[in-house]
């Protein structure tokens, strides 16, 4: 058998089962050596954030000046207004269901204070802290400097088409989302295994299984929550049924369930969008761009799961702290890669940086994601049906009739009929 064709979901569950099994019995100088792996990849990993950052929303936000104007913008625009209302419930829903329920379920390993007794033989870290054992690994940037720089250069580069410098963002890009794809998926399942090696060992891990079993069943329920929405909106904006409009993207939704790509499932979530009377060139222009930009079912599932992070680990949770957290994941979900896991590794930066995450809270960010990135990949899929059909239904507001072209986007630009 080839152990490279094993998804990744697979590698995940058994580094998690493995890790509650071993972690009573594993003697503490070998346990030790997984904790020191652990040091090893999330001091990588802090390196390089920054660089994802970059390498991410530089060239996607040059990219949105390319193409056909308002529409696009117009659609960049719904894509991101869905993302981040999607956010907005999730936070809502979750401060009402989880603060009751996760009340009691404190981690000893989160708490301050609390641990497993083992510690790794030397760290890889960010910043000096007089520890005789550290390897000192600075980012070139702090993470919102890197975000800021990021969108102030792809705002930029969008007036120069074809230019030089966005070719190398590009460039950099495929770079760093074979960084993703080949160095940090790939080491996840063992950073997961030293996470719940350390949870069991504190006796923590069952309780972990157990509270984030609510938090799963929630954001499943959410991101139905999040389409009902999407396609009721759509609906009364296109004039057409919502209910019948959402289950004709049901070759689509099922798809991405089995691929837990956006990317791979755009033929089927086409021919889906056309059964709701979308055209071929609207649905050819908005579903392969919102593939890429809209993550409504990412933003659920990262949002709900850290506000349960942050509840299990005693950490107050407050409106006016995790508002700009969503704004600003509603950016690095516009940029984040194709790649089973590629939304959270875009956005471990602002976990870290925002709500304070150390290695075990992005540990557990990471097992949780990935467990459940089908559903959020079927949900963001679907959603694009939605968008579909409110620029469809601009596109005949600019009398483009049935099957605008690209030129006609332009013309319409150009000439607006309601401006």
């Amino acid at each position: 058998m080839n152990v490279r064709k094993i998804p990744l979901l697979a590698w995940i569950g058994a580094a998690i089962v493995l890790g509650i099994l071993l972690g009573p019995i594993m003697p503490i100088w070998l346990g030790n050596i997984f904790i020191t792996y652990n040091s090893l990849f999330s001091g990588f990993l802090g390196f390089a954030v920054p660089l994802i950052i970059l390498g991410l929303v530089l060239p996607a936000i040059a990219e949105l000046g390319k193409g056909a104007g308002k529409f696009l913008g117009i659609t960049a625009g719904i894509a991101y207004t869905s993302t981040i209302l999607a956010g907005l419930l999730t936070f809502v829903a979750s401060i009402a269901i989880l603060t009751p329920a996760l009340k009691d379920t404190e981690l000893k390993v989160l708490s301050e204070g609390g641990g497993s007794g083992l510690e790794p033989y030397f760290t890889l870290v960010s910043s000096p802290t007089g520890n005789a054992t550290e390897i000192v690994l600075p980012p070139l940037m702090p993470v919102m400097t890197a975000l800021v720089i990021a969108l102030v250069l792809g705002l930029g580069l969008t007036a120069f088409k074809n230019s030089t410098s966005l070719k190398v963002a590009q460039e950099f890009r495929s770079i760093i989302e074979v960084l993703i794809r080949k160095v940090i998926v790939p080491a996840l399942p063992l950073f997961i295994f030293g996470i719940f090696l350390d949870l069991s060992k504190s006796g923590d891990a069952i309780k972990v299984v157990s509270t984030f079993m609510i938090v799963v069943v929630l954001s499943f329920v959410l991101t139905a929550v999040v389409l009902v929405l999407q396609y009721t909106v759509a609906g009364a904006i296109a004039g057409v049924n919502p209910f019948k409009a959402l289950w004709n993207m049901r070759d689509a939704y099922a798809t991405a369930l089995g691929t837990s790509s956006s990317a791979a499932t755009i033929p089927v979530t086409l021919e889906s969008t056309k059964k709701n009377g979308v055209s071929n060139a609207v649905a050819g222009f908005v579903v392969p761009l919102c593939a890429t930009i809209h993550l409504s079912g990412s933003m659920v599932k990262i949002t709900c799961f850290s506000i349960a992070v942050m509840l299990v680990g005693g950490t107050s949770v407050s409106f006016t702290s995790f508002l700009p957290f969503i704004l600003m994941l509603g950016v690095m979900m516009i940029a984040a890669p194709g790649v089973p896991g590629g939304a959270i590794a875009a956005a471990a930066g602002l976990l870290t940086q925002m709500l304070g995450f150390g290695d075990m809270e992005i540990g557990l960010m990471f097992a949780t994601y990935i467990a459940l990135d089908s559903f959020g990949t079927a949900t963001n899929v679907t959603g694009d049906g939605a968008i579909a059909l409110i620029m469809n239904k601009f596109a005949k507001d600019q009398h483009l009739g049935d099957t605008p072209t690209e030129a006609e986007f332009a013309a319409a630009d150009e000439n607006p009929v309601n401006a």
